[in-house]
């Protein structure tokens, strides 16, 4: 039997934006107690050695620059050997694990531009008000399709994730898939970041075009991306897995 590595994306916990749905981009907000709190279950939850997320698989981790990615990362105690590049001293787990942490603008959330803090339902308000929205025949303003202005544009997102996506082949995953499923592979990569980079993330993921979007990632909430066939050329959604039993 073989195995095929995955990537594990994790959109950030629950805040104050996120709960009333204001476009959250460069705006650096924290964690809500009960974001935090979801978080620490998710991690009991889902990281282990016989969980999801097994953390001597992972080979790297990928975070957002912004601290409530960083947060995170941080409560779903990985256990990394490493100590965390924000921090001044490395977190109290027990080491599980030797990737490496990355914090990179690659994976931070879609730059709103002028939309940054309002909600769909403000920014289609000011496009009607600005006449921008009679102007549209295909159902008016849709991030996917039109991007924010004084931000970024769908093109440039498409850009820079699969920049991501093409390193994450190349230095992780290729040289891992189809090995033995007993042996010990450490080519799992954990992504932590946002609802809407995220959801963009997975359908560049499967070469899908942003316009056919239709996922929905919770703030906590955790994707699992990974190949069909054990074939780096055929990239899939995994839609539900078993969990690692050691023998």
């Amino acid at each position: 039997m073989t195995a095929a590595p995955r990537c594990f994306i994790i959109r950030h916990g629950e805040t104050e934006w996120s709960l009333n749905g204001r476009h959250t981009g460069l705006t650096d907000l924290p964690l809500t107690a009960n974001g935090e709190k979801r978080v620490k279950a998710t991690g009991k939850a889902l990281v282990g050695d016989d969980r999801l997320i097994v953390p001597k698989h992972l080979s790297r981790i990928y975070v957002s620059p912004r601290r409530r990615a960083r947060r995170t990362l941080e409560l779903l105690h990985i256990g990394c050997r490493e100590r965390l590049p924000w921090l001044e001293e490395r977190l109290e787990d027990a080491i599980r694990t030797d990737a490496h942490v990355h914090v990179t603008e690659a994976i931070r959330e879609w730059d709103y531009g002028d939309y940054e803090g309002l909600t769909s339902k403000q920014i289609r308000e000011l496009r009607a008000e600005n006449g921008e929205e009679e102007e549209e025949e295909d159902g008016g303003w849709d991030i996917w399709r039109h991007g924010c202005p004084g931000g970024e544009s769908p093109e440039q997102v498409i850009q820079r994730l699969d920049a991501l996506i093409a390193e994450i082949r190349e230095n992780h995953h290729s040289k891992y898939i189809g090995k033995p499923a007993h042996e010990v592979v450490k080519g799992d990569v954990l992504i932590v970041g946002h609802g809407h980079i995220l959801r963009a993330f997975a359908m560049r993921w499967i070469g899908r075009p942003l316009t056919d979007t239709a996922f929905i990632l919770e703030a906590g909430g955790v994707g699992t991306l990974s190949y069909e066939h054990n074939n780096i050329d055929e990239p899939a959604i995994l839609l539900g897995g078993a969990f690692v039993v050691e023998d």
